[in-house]
């Protein structure tokens, strides 16, 4: 096949390219497109055989597409070619430079016209050919095909989404002729724009393909999907069975670490004899290789058997026909989930061979031989492709998420059976709790009518034991040197009174009194099973008892007695609700009885409260004194024990006053109506008697009498007023911890910072301005809250006093001071929120900072010691676990933010 530059038929040229562009256009399969373009080329050319050759990945090719001219020449469609049949140099030609080829065999010669410049991969100017000499062995192959003439153009293969510039050589669009022909130039540019024409198709169809493989990819990702988001019953064995169908599968596994749950599909692996009761994603090696993996990594392997650190499990897959895993472990936030794992069967493969080859000589000697073989490869092993790993690390998210939230959903059920349980049993502890305290808000207010102790005694035997449903109740008042005897009793049947009764010392030692003021209760089911004394199981037998319960009555530190409740009639299980109840009738008892012995001291005091009065108003005044040192010096727990002892001193002979001035008045009342009798029945005193008279006023003092005692009961009131709220303020009469009401607290503190509050002189006041919340009883140490919200306020209330001190003038215009307080319960129920604000200067950034820093003061030397605010953050962070901020800025006040948890926890209370 010669060259020649005579111009074929123009128009011939044009419907040429028309009919391919139109092929392209109307068709979407590439074969079609193909087997069309070898058609009309042929026809354009005339030539015996136009076939179009496509290279493998191992350089190897096959003919996919042939026309031949009435037989001429045989049919090499669907042969494969060897790599070596064409030279690497001649491919790195077809590709760099788009070299085309023209062979003339009866001439020996070949034309080599490249489209690009080795050198700079620039479009050459002119279409030049270079012929040369061919290869004698290149032209033996073709006389051994019956091949005189040979044209080939290169069709390249462009990346259709642009990430890569660079073609590859796709094949070769060849054209055969069984006699010598001359090729026209205008043919070569024709046929190369044909061969461009197919690249185009070929992108196209590339593109078709992906778009396909992608839709299939989300039907496959939808179907499964859909399958594992049915809850509250997800579909993992369907979902598994369309996972490994959409991978051409032959079997599959889910394995789910935390149930150890497995699903299966199709063909299985058999461990041996000895592991078979385990699964194999259990064994150890399967363990470490899937531990090497992190989340988002896949496992696959073509071919199991020449995987080297799979080699202890291939004997699990002898007798399948499974060759190809992909290995897929699951993983939530990269927490382990499972393994997804999908099997591959082994195939066995046929490949077309134009003419068998001699590996030792090929290189050597041409093909002498085009005839047809077949070679046949068993056992082979399928290759993943990239698009298959995404896939499954698209599933691999699905069914990992599918499996988290089943595993969610599933413990959610359980926690609401549980908790259905829980509230059904709590909510019968709370209406028996409930009955409880309605019974003991009953019996606690019938003893508190009366102050007499005999009553109150006697009250509490008579109301316990019907709530108790026991046969006796009593109550033994512990006497000097550890004696004691019953003071009062209630009985239901005809039991013994026990009434008088004293307990032998050798059967209550020393030691037992000790348990009791300690807090011990003891509740004996059976006297003749428990553990007891000798002594002390007769005493009970006396009495015919065969269930006993016992609280202790304290008094401040000492064991005033103890309430019993004995059952008679048979053994019993004294329940926790009513130990509970026995014991808080036991407080309320000692409460009762404190009262009482207060009252009768109070009856028998007069005397001794005249006494103190002035020493009282003395120790009133030092008391004040040292409260104001306490306050400004801060420290931690100086101010409740203050107001503790102030309220503790002042409570005795403050009740002593008061309880004696209606006796003072009545006194007072009867010596003047004495008097007065006196004036009436001697109307002319003795002359000594009028000087004394005119001396007193007489007339002025008999008015003037019981004035002052009006006044002196007036001034007790307030004093008992004011004890209550120091008492509140301290809490140090309570148990450090408790449920207290902490609105009580703020208002006690209010109370007692009421003076500095109210207006004097050029200062308007301060307006206190509550905004309280629906809180219940928090769990806290009282005391020590009280000194914060002391803190707080005292803190406002200095810095809106000094505002208008140092600028009196600016007050018409300024807002009037005020303090907002504001407490609120967390949305969580969790947390106590209270606010403390002031319409002040604020504060700037860098004070903000330091405001709970030790020491640190903005206050003049002597007015404050920088302790105040940094004790308030201990007790609210370090000491409740709380939080507390301070939310200011120049000229928009200063808020105080405090968090405090409802219920202490543990650590806390420790």
């Amino acid at each position: 096949m010669t060259f020649s530059e005579d111009q074929p038929d123009g128009l011939q040229q044009e419907n040429l390219l028309h009919k391919m562009i139109k092929q392209i256009r109307r068709s979407l399969d590439l074969q079609e497109i193909l087997t069309s373009t070898v058609t009309e080329v042929r026809l354009f050319l005339r030539t015996d055989r136009v076939k179009i050759y496509r290279f493998d990945t191992d350089g190897s090719g096959e003919v996919i597409a042939e026309s031949i001219h009435n037989n001429c020449l045989p049919s090499l469609l669907g042969l494969h070619f060897p790599a070596t049949d064409i030279p690497v140099s001649a491919k790195e030609m077809f590709l760099l430079t788009r070299q085309r080829s023209i062979v003339d065999v009866t001439a020996g010669t070949i034309g080599l016209s490249p489209l690009k410049s080795a050198k700079s991969g620039k479009p050459l100017p002119t279409e030049n050919i270079y012929y040369r000499q061919a290869d004698p062995c290149h032209l033996q192959y073709l006389k051994a095909m019956g091949v005189k003439s040979s044209f080939a153009v290169p069709i390249l293969e462009y990346d259709p989404t642009g990430q890569s510039t660079q073609p590859k050589l796709w094949g070769l669009l060849v054209s055969h002729d069984s006699q010598t022909r001359t090729i026209l130039k205008q043919e070569l540019k024709v046929v190369t724009q044909v061969a461009d024409q197919v690249a185009i198709a070929i992108s196209q169809s590339n593109l078709l393909s992906e778009a396909r493989t992608k839709q299939k990819q989300e039907a496959i990702i939808n179907q499964v999907t859909t399958l594992l988001h049915q809850l509250p019953t997800i579909q993992l064995q369907e979902a598994l069975e369309a996972t490994i169908t959409s991978f051409n599968g032959v079997g599959g596994r889910l394995y789910i670490q935390q149930s150890q749950e497995i699903y299966t599909y199709g063909e299985q692996p058999q461990l041996t004899y000895e592991l078979e009761n385990i699964a194999i994603e259990q064994h150890p090696v399967w363990q470490n290789l899937i531990a090497e993996y992190k989340p988002g990594q896949i496992w696959t392997i073509s071919d199991l058997y020449k995987q080297p650190n799979f080699r202890v499990l291939v004997l699990a897959f002898k007798s399948t026909r499974i060759r190809g895993l992909m290995i897929i472990p699951l993983h939530y936030r990269e927490n382990f989930i499972g393994v997804l794992s999908i099997f591959r069967p082994e195939f066995d493969s046929e490949v077309l061979w134009a003419g068998r080859l001699d590996p030792n000589k090929h290189q050597e000697l041409p093909r002498l031989s085009f005839e047809l073989w077949r070679e046949e490869k068993k056992g082979q092993a399928p290759a993943w492709k990239p698009e298959e790993i995404a896939l499954g690390k698209a599933l691999a998210h699905n069914f990992a998420m599918a499996i988290q939230q089943q595993q969610t959903y599933q413990q959610l059920q359980l926690l609401n059976t549980n908790l259905e349980v829980r509230v059904q049993e709590q909510t019968s502890e709370i209406e028996k709790t409930l009955l409880l305290t309605k019974a003991l808000k009953q019996v606690t207010d019938q003893i508190r009518r009366t102050l007499d102790l005999n009553k109150i005694l006697q009250t509490i035997v008579q109301e316990v034991r019907p709530l108790l449903n026991s046969d006796r109740v009593l109550i033994y008042q512990l006497l000097d040197e550890g004696n004691g005897e019953v003071i009062v009793e209630e009985i239901n049947g005809n039991y013994p009174s026990v009434l008088g009764m004293k307990l032998p010392s050798e059967c209550f030692p020393e030691e037992y009194a000790r348990l009791y003021l300690r807090g011990r209760v003891r509740a004996i089911d059976n006297i003749s099973t428990d553990v007891l004394s000798p002594c002390h199981r007769e005493f009970l037998e006396s009495m015919q008892i065969q269930a006993n319960l016992i609280v202790p009555i304290k008094m401040e530190t000492q064991l005033w007695g103890l309430l019993v409740a004995h059952h008679c009639e048979s053994p019993r299980n004294w329940q926790d609700a009513e130990i509970d109840l026995l014991q808080q009738l036991a407080d309320q008892a000692a409460i009762a009885i404190q009262q009482a012995q207060l009252y009768q001291q109070s009856c028998s005091a007069e005397a001794e409260a005249i006494a103190k009065a002035a020493q009282l108003e003395h120790t009133l005044h030092q008391l004040q004194e040292t409260q104001s040192k306490l306050i400004q010096t801060e420290k931690m727990s100086g101010l409740g024990q203050l107001v503790a002892g102030i309220a503790h001193e002042i409570n005795n002979p403050v009740n002593f006053i008061y309880g004696n001035l209606c006796h003072a008045s009545n006194y007072t009342e009867d010596i003047l109506k004495l008097l007065q009798l006196y004036q009436s029945h001697y109307p002319d005193p003795a002359s000594e008697i009028r000087e004394i008279m005119e001396t007193i006023d007489f007339n002025f003092v008999i008015q003037d009498l019981p004035k002052i005692m009006s006044s002196m009961k007036l001034g007790s009131d307030r004093i008992r007023s004011i004890v209550l709220s120091l008492r509140n303020f301290s809490r140090l009469d309570e148990a450090e911890n408790k449920r207290v009401d902490l609105h009580e607290g703020i208002d006690n503190t209010l109370l007692i910072l009421q003076h500095r509050l109210k207006p004097h002189s050029h200062f308007p006041g301060i307006e206190v301005m509550k905004d309280y919340g629906d809180l219940p009883k928090v769990e806290c140490y009282a005391g020590q809250m009280n000194q914060v919200f002391m803190n707080v306020i005292n803190n406002a209330i200095d810095v809106l006093t000094d505002q208008v001190e140092e600028s009196p003038k600016s007050a018409d215009i300024r807002p009037l001071p005020a303090i907002r307080i504001s407490t609120r319960v967390s949305a969580q129920n969790s947390y106590l929120l209270i606010s403390i604000a002031d319409n002040g200067p604020g504060m700037s950034e860098e004070v903000k900072k330091r405001i709970f820093d030790p020491f640190f003061t903005t206050k003049p030397v002597g007015k404050g010691t920088g302790l105040g605010l940094a004790i308030s953050y201990q007790i609210v962070v370090e000491k409740h676990g709380g939080l507390m901020e301070c939310i200011s800025a120049p000229g928009k006040g200063t808020e105080f933010w405090i968090e405090i948890p409802l219920k202490l926890t543990r650590e806390k209370n420790s």
